[in-house]
């Protein structure tokens, strides 16, 4: 099912950490401080977005005199408190990692999330040193659906973007991997796909042990 690859770029948030869902129970919290619901529609919308398109979805949504960056600075703080204690991971996250490195397949992430909350997390949870490189939202012009996050993380890593497997949980990071040329994997996380994001994929797959099945078997 899956063409041969090279390298590997993760999503971060709802791909190699279970944080997805923090993120909701944040947001939800911080927009009730401020007098407003985070609806499901308005959450989906924002999810894989980077921060500035966030702003813009929340303004559109609650008005231009919605206070975003205090309510961005409430939700990361309910957030971060969420995580206090420890940074959770998806199921077959080591498994994956050890299957990469047992084969000399480089990894990487490109994610939205910006720096130091991406590093900081990844180090937390043992992933920072088994990646080859990490391509945050700081270090790049335009975020996903943009396809510039994969195609540094291809460039980085000095493998061509359609020797690359990307594996994603958002429609945005579809979208942008799709669109750097990357065989493409949707790993489902709080938001199933549509038949336009399914179309854009290699494959939908229920968790990192189906997508390491897939690549390299059962043993």
């Amino acid at each position: 099912m899956l063409k041969p690859f090279r390298a590997v770029v993760f999503d971060m948030d709802g791909t190699l950490l279970d944080t997805e869902n923090l993120y909701l129970i944040a947001m939800k919290q911080a927009a009730r401080e401020f007098g407003h619901e985070m609806t499901d529609a308005l959450h989906r919308s924002q999810v894989g977005v980077p921060n500035a398109q966030c702003r813009d979805i929340m303004l559109d949504a609650l008005g231009a005199d919605f206070p975003f960056d205090a309510y961005n600075t409430r939700m990361h703080t309910i957030l971060d408190a969420h995580m206090a204690d420890s940074v959770p991971v998806k199921p077959g996250v080591y498994e994956m990692m050890d299957a990469l490195d047992a084969r000399g397949i480089a990894a990487a992430v490109a994610t939205s999330t910006s720096r130091p909350a991406a590093p900081e997390r990844l180090e937390r949870v043992g992933l920072l040193d088994r990646l080859q490189t990490l391509v945050t939202r700081c270090d790049v012009t335009e975020g996903k659906p943009h396809p510039e996050p994969f195609l540094l993380a291809a460039s980085q890593l000095g493998v061509h973007p359609s020797d690359c497997l990307a594996l994603e949980d958002s429609f945005t990071g579809v979208r942008a991997a799709h669109a750097a040329g990357m065989q493409t994997v949707m790993i489902p996380d709080l938001i199933e796909p549509v038949a336009e994001i399914e179309a854009l994929c290699q494959a939908v797959m229920a968790d990192l042990h189906a997508v390491r099945e897939a690549a390299f078997g059962a043993g």
